[in-house]
């Protein structure tokens, strides 16, 4: 019952965000108050995430690293070069323009993983494709950044690393850990993780709207035409990068939300530690809009998909 309970709070992530950004809005001092405390909110997300996955998730790394390899790099090769397209495009203020590639620049969602699963897709693929990326996170994310970015902004390379190896990396592995020595035992805190995550991933787009509420009335519309664009390039390059690697109808789909879809929870966190709330706001908006796509992507290749729920990757 618990998990049931649990799976449809995590499905309605988006409805979540939104509420919790109308809310931030009105009474921004209830969630200032928690901004101290972000990076333990993460790292038990991701520490709850550990506990979620199994051995058998890192198979797929293994048997074919090299389908996992040119996922991978579609996925950090796409989404920063889209993020600096779309800001120079635009003609995006420095910090706009800063938070948007750092967007791109952050590992997959997990939740691209969950989006797989509805849209009939290859699972195990997404879960190999969330799983590397994120391993590579500490160098790749605040490398590309500074190489995308360095232009509009000073990029602190190593205290981004140290931040991602802090709050992602080693709660990870202590996740793993903790679900291989204590077995069965968690089982039950285990299914409660993913709405934990959805609420922590609501939260923090709830602070971004607080901390942002005087900034908010002069940002215009182009911001949000940002984010639509940026997660547009991801999804249609990322399915075309598929199509080029001859890869399976639901292997392109997989890929198509691996890309489109980024861990811009991890974008908010670093750009409020390492840089500021103006920072964070294309990624506040883009964990709510890539949830919407993703979401509708995977009802719509759900109902036309003829091919199994889980695919050998």
């Amino acid at each position: 019952m618990l998990d049931k309970l649990c799976r449809g709070f995590t499905r309605l992530l988006a409805l979540w965000v939104i509420l919790a950004g109308v809310a931030a809005y009105f009474f921004p001092e209830g969630f200032i108050v928690f901004q101290p405390f972000t990076d333990w909110f993460f790292a038990l997300t991701m520490l709850g995430i550990g506990m979620t996955l199994d051995p058998g998730d890192f198979r797929p790394v293994l048997t074919k690293p090299k389908l996992v390899l040119l996922g991978t790099l579609t996925q950090f090769s796409i989404m920063p070069a889209a993020g600096f397209f779309v800001a120079r495009a635009l003609n995006l203020p420095a910090h706009l323009a800063l938070g948007v590639i750092l967007t791109g620049a952050v590992p997959g969602a997990m939740a691209s993983n969950v989006m797989s699963y509805l849209a009939r897709a290859d699972v195990p693929y997404s879960i190999s494709l969330t799983t590397a990326s994120t391993f590579l996170s500490p160098v790749l994310t605040p490398l590309l950044t500074y190489a995308f970015a360095g232009a509009f902004i000073g990029i602190p390379f190593l205290p981004m690393f140290s931040s991602i190896m802090k709050m992602v990396i080693l709660p990870l592995l202590a996740g793993l850990a903790l679900k291989r020595f204590l077995k069965g035992r968690i089982d039950a805190v285990v299914s409660a993780f993913p709405a934990l995550s959805a609420l922590f991933i609501a939260f923090i787009g709830g602070l971004v709207v607080a901390l942002n509420k005087r900034y908010l009335a002069d940002v215009s519309l182009m911001i949000f035409f940002a984010v639509f664009l940026h997660n547009a390039l991801g999804l249609v390059l990322g399915y075309g990068a598929g199509r080029l690697y001859r890869f399976d109808r639901n292997r392109r789909r997989t890929l198509s939300l691996e890309v489109g879809m980024q861990n811009a929870g991890l974008g908010v966190v670093l750009a409020l530690k390492h840089f500021s709330p103006q920072v964070a706001l294309p990624s506040a908006l883009f964990v709510t809009w890539c949830i919407i796509t993703g979401s509708v992507l995977a009802e719509i290749w759900s109902r036309n998909s003829k091919g199994t729920i889980i695919n050998d990757a």
